[in-house]
């Protein structure tokens, strides 16, 4: 899941994924202690992506307007565009 999905949703879709992503997230560590896990690999992820749900419910909570790295990176190739 990109930052990008995640800053488009509504403040009651993003606590319900991250209820969701918690709960699977519990279930695969669940399934590593018992030996029946098949992809690691998704632990990562499912991590990453409780964090990324996070900082944006943080950030609304707070009231920070956060710019897109793609707005950043475009302003800064127009300005070397310009010299």
């Amino acid at each position: 899941m990109k930052i990008v999905e995640v800053r488009s949703l509504t403040d009651s879709e993003l606590v319900a994924k991250k209820k969701d992503a918690r709960q699977e997230y519990f279930n695969l560590r669940l399934q590593q202690q018992t030996g029946a896990l098949e992809k690691p690999s998704r632990l990562n992820e499912l991590r990453k992506d409780v964090a990324k749900l996070e900082t944006v419910l943080s950030e609304r909570r707070l009231g920070l307007k956060v710019k897109s790295r793609a707005v950043k990176k475009s302003a800064t190739t127009d300005e070397k565009k310009k010299k």
